[in-house]
């Protein structure tokens, strides 16, 4: 399969995504989704802020906005792609050595697509973080340990969040609650943001 090129331009936010091949885990047991945060630390962090993520036993969500380059050399579209094929590779691998099995993990490579307006980005955000609730894993929002909707509501204080972001676009911690849970009741998202979700291959 010829090596898909996506332009990851410094300061602009994207949705990364992956699911399971044929729609199977990817996750297993609480120590897999722990080890997989840990090479988003690992791989991804070094080139990209992480400002969503929540990992489902099927498919996982991330949202990223990549960083500048260290140099003024523009940032090469592999830097991202290397690290997330990094990510993919090693956790693959990690699987079949504890579980015994062989062969591919993932449906593909990974996808990513560009996040362009802050309406489109802040639905988003709220769609991710509702999955676990949404695909009826959990009844209540803060028991799914495996997004970081807890660090954007104040209540862990994990790493991989970025809270200025979430500073600079909700007065407090309360206000992104209510934002996410009108979503879970109403489950309605404009119109734009609705018709990209129902394009995605997962």
């Amino acid at each position: 399969m010829p090596r898909r090129i996506i332009p990851f331009v410094p300061e602009l936010h994207f949705h990364i995504y992956n699911r399971g091949n044929n729609h199977e885990r990817i996750f297993f047991e609480p120590d897999n989704y722990v080890y997989f945060l840990k090479k988003i630390k690992e791989y991804l962090v070094p080139v990209a802020d992480v400002l969503v993520y929540c990992l489902m036993p099927t498919h996982y969500h991330i949202v990223a906005r990549v960083r500048e380059p260290q140099t003024s050399e523009v940032l090469k579209t592999s830097e991202v792609s290397t690290a997330m094929m990094k990510l993919s590779v090693s956790y693959t691998k990690a699987i079949n050595k504890r579980f015994q099995r062989v062969g591919v993990l993932f449906q593909g490579q990974f996808q990513a697509k560009p996040i362009l307006t802050s309406e489109y980005l802040l639905n988003l955000c709220r769609y991710i973080h509702s999955n676990p609730v949404k695909d009826g894993i959990v009844a209540d929002i803060t028991q799914w340990q495996y997004s970081n909707y807890l660090e954007w509501i104040g209540e862990r204080d994990g790493k991989l969040v970025d809270q200025a972001f979430v500073q600079d676009n909700f007065d407090t911690p309360n206000e992104y609650r209510k934002f996410v849970l009108e979503y879970l009741r109403s489950r309605q998202l404009p119109e734009d943001v609705q018709h990209y979700l129902n394009s995605l291959d997962r």
